[in-house]
């Protein structure tokens, strides 16, 4: 079985027991992230005020004009992957770093408009560099497992033939299903909460059409782009998803058991 694990680019998420467990894994592991933090503080040393917009359907995620863009290509491939292949190789795990543009890894078809809700008003903005992935190159991914290595992956991708941003969810998603991999989805709760606000109400297992129903109806926020991702991974091939805290005692083991909220297959049946 591969593992496929994404490690959340928030503030609030500390990677270094997902590292920790990384190295004890039995299983082959991919590992996939963002840097939203990394790419804000960035911005705001430049003096620029990182811009977030919200679609028709809800999901609140970033503008990425073209000098954000290139934040985003300092910080993701270059800062947030160099220091968790740092970690990880510290640990005993020979990781090797990629971009989504490195081999071809993830290719996809890049939106430069974009459908938004500003004031209550729906407006197309323009100038946007963000894609969406249409294919995973699984050899590359394959080859590199199978010489003993751990990828660790993050945007950008390549669309179009330019390097654009993407949801590090999503692209997660899309690389547990090319490999029909188990996606731990490690972010800063303990799962999907049917009351947001109080932890005590954690989902621990979706597996019929209406416990997905209730899923999909609790997720908001932050929580709703994982919820998606989660959908796209088990429509493409995963095994399972699961959404738990990265910030809990051996996260990935502590998921892979019984922890965070498990999302199965049949769920979408």
């Amino acid at each position: 079985m591969t593992v496929v694990v994404k490690i959340g680019g928030a503030r609030a998420v500390n990677p270094e027991g997902a590292l920790a467990d990384i190295a004890e894994l039995d299983e082959d592991c991919v590992v996939v992230h963002g840097g939203s933090t990394a790419v804000d503080d960035t911005l705001d040393a430049m003096g620029k005020a990182p811009e977030y917009v919200e679609t028709p359907s809800g999901v609140v995620g970033r503008f990425t004009d073209e000098e954000t863009m290139d934040v985003f290509k300092m910080a993701l491939p270059g800062l947030v992957n160099t220091d968790l292949v740092t970690g990880l190789q510290n640990a005993g795990v020979n990781a090797v770093g990629l971009s989504g543009v490195d081999g071809g890894l993830l290719t996809g078809k890049r939106k430069s408009a974009v459908r938004v809700v500003e004031d209550g008003k729906k407006k197309i903005r323009r100038g946007d560099h963000s894609g969406t992935i249409q294919e995973v190159n699984a050899d590359l991914l394959e080859t590199l497992l199978a010489g003993g290595y751990t990828p660790v992956a993050s945007p950008p991708i390549l669309a179009d033939g330019t390097a654009v941003n993407t949801d590090a969810d999503r692209a997660a998603a899309a690389v547990a299903g090319a490999l029909g991999a188990t996606l731990v989805v490690l972010t800063d709760v303990e799962g999907v909460y049917a009351d947001p606000a109080d932890p005590s109400t954690r989902i621990e297992s979706v597996a019929t059409s209406a416990e997905y129903d209730a899923l999909t109806d609790a997720a908001e926020g932050f929580m709703t782009r994982k919820v998606m991702a989660a959908t796209e991974a088990l429509e493409s091939g995963a095994r399972e998803v699961v959404v738990a805290s990265a910030n809990a005692d051996r996260p990935i083991l502590t998921a892979l058991d019984a922890g965070g909220t498990h999302i199965h297959p049949e769920a979408l049946a």
